[in-house]
């Protein structure tokens, strides 16, 4: 079975590996991300000696045109960042797929491990689907699902989802070539599911009236590779890299951002609810992270409470 690989990223060349080494299985032509041609897969096609695309807009009829002559029996998308029409989505015999790191219908869209961590999720999904002209809607050819436990992180998580996504995007191509898949309607699952945009810049700002778990879970829903959680202290700038819930702590009212405690592991925080142990911080100076550190300000400091 010839493919047709529209792919970025170290989750792609997880793929690309075990698809190469499968028996029946041809990758006929690569086609990056355009703003960063992810130099690994350039090298990829020039290793296996098939064309290397980068391509503005996939959808034009002078590439549809160009990549129709491979004759390509599947296409995939790895971690690919255009939208696909109709035209490009029917090319391929056996259709077009894609891998996400979501459990569809739910968490469609982008960043779902960050939001399936700030969720609270107790396990994520990857899901192998059918293109079709709406957003992570199309059939589902595989999925499965994965603890998240909570010691996990963004850096974890993504850490699991780079391997296991290439080992579902390929039991999905395999299923296909033998002819063996049972397609799912998203809908069966649920008839609505639901879509998360794109984090952006303001996003990571902590507002210390949510409860301890949801903040604790954002801190560590946007860690390292992501740009961590910011707060304020007047006008200086910290990030929070790891915190902890404070088993029994009570629910009370109080002067919520306020330092309460501290002990040699960090700072106790007044937050919505109960109270919360912020453990490594980093401040911000000129829009730069310094060197971490376990906080140790004193009792009644008092951070922003919303940015």
């Amino acid at each position: 079975m010839k493919i047709g690989y529209f792919a970025d990223g170290p989750w792609s060349h997880e793929a690309i590996q075990l698809i190469i080494e499968s028996k029946g299985l041809e990758i006929s032509y690569i086609v990056p991300r355009f703003d960063t041609q992810d130099p690994v897969l350039k090298e990829w096609a020039s290793k296996l000696g098939i064309p290397f695309i980068p391509c503005e807009n996939v959808n034009s009829a002078t590439f549809i045109e160009k990549i129709n002559a491979f004759d390509a029996d599947l296409l995939v998308s790895m971690s690919f960042n255009q939208i696909l029409k109709k035209e490009i989505i029917s090319l391929a015999k056996n259709g077009f797929i894609n891998c996400h790191a979501g459990a569809l219908p739910f968490y469609r869209g982008r960043n779902p491990l960050n939001w399936a961590i700030i969720n609270g999720e107790k396990q994520f999904g990857i899901t192998v689907h059918y293109v079709d002209e709406g957003i992570d809607t199309g059939d589902i050819v595989e999925q499965r699902l994965f603890p998240i436990a909570l010691t996990d992180n963004y850096a974890t998580l993504l850490e699991k989802a780079v391997v296991e996504c290439a080992n579902v995007l390929h039991s999905a191509i395999i299923k296909i070539n033998r002819g063996k898949l049972v397609k799912q309607a998203q809908s069966d699952i649920h008839p609505v599911g639901t879509y998360f945009g794109i984090r952006t810049f303001g996003d990571e700002l902590i507002n210390f009236n949510w409860p301890a778990e949801r903040i604790h879970n954002f801190i560590r829903a946007i860690c390292t590779p992501g740009p961590n959680a910011r707060c304020f202290i007047a006008e200086q700038e910290y990030s929070i890299i790891v915190s902890e819930l404070i088993h029994g702590a009570p629910k009370y009212i109080a002067t919520i951002g306020e330092v309460v405690g501290r002990n040699d592991k960090g700072v106790v925080i007044k937050v919505g609810d109960s109270t919360l142990l912020l453990k490594t911080m980093k401040k911000i100076d000129t829009h730069k992270e310094t060197e971490k550190f376990i906080p140790s300000f004193r009792i009644g400091t008092r951070f922003r409470v919303n940015g």
